[in-house]
């Protein structure tokens, strides 16, 4: 209750804040204002004094006095330094344009830090322009790179290219690290605007070791990569087998064909499934879900620890999981012809897709198949008779799983859902992590059924506690911003599609009308990554605020606790208020204060993983283009800047055309038709043309993939594929090239 009343006291700070007639105060002085006398209401008054100051809502001079930050002219937001080196504010408290920040701007920013910046009233160019007046918080406290010795004294040579500072690390702070380790740093000083001092608190390995690579990304992105002793000894204790004990309570679905259907890697199996049509017609669709919350108790070693981590992450060829092995591919994975714990979602569907009825409950089951996609794609798509006769005794059940489908998915479509299907890398790798081949994802009924079945699940939870009005974590999607929408009708139209409604108010089945119009064209990767670059960031909210892109009002996360905290925390919530029926004044206001700090947290971590996958797989593609220099591949034109053209495989691995290689013409560009237009050949290359390329450079360490278009001789330069040369560093500037593989062109 006391943290209550502290944010109600914030309140009343800002609103005598916001007078117009307000004068900077003392604490006491506010205190006063407020009535807020006795000691107990003046202690409330300091925390929340301290909370608005170190949340950067107010501001204190050197008087004590406070004040709403923006009267002293500052604006406080998190700096995003990129690889030139200059950066982007994003403001914490407004919702406008990033604020540009010129290198000679930066007053020792770096990446990640949370600053106050002055905008100048006169600022130049496409976004307001400002410089940093002080850094309140540092965003980096670790760097990951390689070691290396100069003169007796350490340095770091760090792949991170938003980080532009010098690394000096004293013999006394390597923890007896050797040339070309790779290390996790600690920053103890910063020493100037580009040079800082560091101590090294892990050798992760050598840099050639198989994997380090992967490891050192995920260490920069400051992921959790094994589990704190507390955690296993907790996980050892938990018995892997289902116990007649574990049983009290539970509905005994043992004897319904239930199955699991995933990729042929997975091992953490959340989800089973099985469908009945009924007599009335209708289908009766059962979700089957790892029941993690029976074994991960609130606040315990696994549970606290499962929270830092957010989310398990998926990199190449291992997993990061969110707990430990011992519970994601054991007592908590579904796997075939064992008891399984679960919670249960049974829908009855009708013929329009409409959940009529449904139940939710606490189960066991015993998984009759572990299905693959493949398998399960060979029955309903490719009617394999072999399959088909190994699995004779599902097929019906995969058949009736693929009627209800087509049934749920056209009701998705009529209400407007919009079906983002961009291409995805398949990225396969040897022994040693090196890229052999980079492919294409496929997706068929099968992948396709599964979300389906999920996303009914989903809704129907979401749904349930909307209604009942109970603390619940949602999962949200809002409208997606104007001025984004306006720059995709701009390039859509520069592409000559056109779509329905106004630029500021667009329904969703717009848009997937559009992605029906495109598909199968040359344009649709092209559209599909445009219009997903235009949408608000999905995230986790303690608010039911709907999902803009699925069309819905309710949605949530329940189908995947073994990889997901916020499914593990709606299960949890589903225990406590359903089947425990603890719907108590005192759980409600737990939940209602915790749920918002934990939806901040996930989706935090969400965004951090997302980050940490994408430059992996960049890395990997490049260190597979690496291998193909001087090679020509077809393509198409993804992005038109003043700069150059990026172009896109067929395989998703995509490449940059400087315009500076473009030496048969001066190209301009053109904003608004999305062009580079040749000024004495008029020759024109727009988004979405079809080109064919060369592959003139790339490296690993820079997740760089370099082309020109063959036809067009670029300018005579000499490029290296990046490997640092310690006997040339002179400790003083990251060296502009160094030794390394030349690469010829053809």
């Amino acid at each position: 209750m006391h943290r209550l009343s502290g944010e109600v006291v914030k309140d009343r700070i800002l609103e005598l804040m916001q007078n117009p007639k307000y004068k900077r105060m003392t604490v006491s002085e506010i205190a006063d204002a407020l009535g807020c006398n006795d000691s107990t209401s003046f202690r409330e008054v300091v925390k929340a004094v301290v909370g608005l100051e170190e949340d950067l809502y107010i501001y204190r001079d050197k008087q004590d006095r406070y004040d709403l930050i923006e009267r002293f002219g500052y604006k406080p937001g998190v700096i995003q330094i990129t690889k030139r080196g200059f950066g982007f504010v994003t403001l914490l408290h407004e919702d406008t344009d990033d604020i540009y920040i010129p290198k000679n701007a930066l007053n020792g920013a770096m990446n990640q830090d949370t600053v106050l910046v002055v905008v100048h009233k006169n600022s130049s160019g496409s976004s307001p322009e400002g410089e940093v007046y002080k850094v309140v918080k540092r965003g980096s406290h670790f760097v990951i790179g390689t070691y290396f010795e100069h003169n007796n004294v350490g340095y770091l040579k760090t792949d991170d290219q938003h980080f532009h500072a010098q690394v000096v690390i004293n013999k006394n702070n390597n923890k007896g690290a050797m040339p070309n380790h790779v290390v996790k740093v600690e920053i103890i000083k910063y020493i100037s605007d580009n040079l800082v001092e560091g101590k090294v608190v892990e050798i992760l390995g050598h840099k050639n070791d198989p994997g380090i690579d992967i490891l050192a990304v995920a260490h920069k992105h400051n992921l959790r990569t094994t589990f704190p002793e507390e955690v296993l000894n907790h996980a050892a204790l938990i018995s892997d087998e289902v116990t007649d004990a574990d049983l009290v309570g539970r509905r005994d679905l043992r004897d319904e064909i239930i199955v699991t259907i995933d990729g042929e890697d997975a091992k953490d199996l959340d989800d089973a499934v099985t469908v009945k049509k009924l007599e009335n017609g209708n289908y009766l669709l059962g979700v089957h879900i790892a029941d993690v919350s029976y074994y991960v108790k609130e606040n315990d070693p696994i549970d606290r620890e499962a929270y830092k981590r957010g989310t398990s992450v998926y990199l190449v060829d291992r997993v990061i999981p969110m707990i430990p092995h011992r519970l994601s591919n054991g007592i908590c994975s579904l796997n075939p012809h064992v008891d399984r714990l679960v919670i249960s979602c049974e829908m009855e569907i009708n013929n329009d897709g409409d959940v009529i009825k449904y139940e939710i409950f606490p189960a066991v089951i015993n998984s009759k198949a572990r299905m693959t996609y493949t398998n399960v794609n060979k029955i309903l798509v490719h009617n394999d008779e072999e399959v088909k006769k190994e699995y004779a005794d599902l097929v019906p059940l995969f058949e009736t799983m693929a009627e209800l489908f087509h049934i749920l998915n056209k009701k998705r479509k009529k209400r407007g859902a919009i079906n983002f299907d961009s291409p995805e890398a398949k990225i396969i790798v040897d022994e040693n992590g090196k890229p052999l081949d980079v492919q294409l994802r496929t997706r068929d009924i099968a992948e396709m059924i599964i979300e389906e079945f999920m996303l009914c699940a989903n809704e129907t939870i979401a749904e349930h506690f909307h209604w009942l009005n109970y603390p619940f974590l949602y999962r949200v999607h809002e409208d997606p911003d104007p001025d984004k929408i306006k720059r995709f009708f701009r390039l859509c139209e520069a592409l000559g599609y056109k779509i329905k409604g106004k630029e500021n108010v667009v329904h969703p089945k717009a848009f997937q009308e559009l992605l029906e119009l495109v598909e199968n064209t040359k344009e649709e990767a092209v559209i599909n990554t445009m219009l997903i670059r235009s949408m608000a960031k999905a995230r986790y909210s303690e608010q039911s605020l709907g999902h803009y892109g699925l069309a819905t009002e309710f949605y949530t996360h329940f189908t995947s606790p073994i990889r997901r905290y916020p499914d593990t925390i709606v299960h949890r919530l589903i225990r406590e208020f359903i089947f425990e029926s603890k719907c108590d004044e005192e759980n409600f206001a737990k939940y209602s204060i915790l749920l918002r700090d934990i939806a901040e947290q996930t989706s935090r971590c969400e965004r951090a993983a997302e980050d940490c996958e994408r430059e992996v797989e960049a890395m990997k593609k490049a260190e597979y283009m690496e291998e193909h220099i001087g090679e020509e591949f077809d393509g198409i034109i993804s992005s038109v800047t003043n700069w150059g053209l990026y172009v896109e495989l067929p395989n998703t691995i995509e490449g940059l055309v400087h315009v500076l290689d473009m030496t048969d013409d001066y190209y301009n560009f053109d904003e608004r038709t999305m062009s580079l237009i040749g000024e004495r050949t008029k020759k024109i290359f727009r988004l979405g043309d079809e080109v064919r390329v060369r592959v003139i450079g790339a490296s690993k360490e820079t997740r760089e993939i370099d082309f020109e278009i063959v036809g067009i001789k670029s300018r005579k330069r000499k490029k290296t594929v990046v490997e640092i040369d310690e006997k040339n560093y002179k400790g003083k500037k990251k060296p502009r090239s160094v030794k390394g593989k030349k690469v010829t062109k053809k």
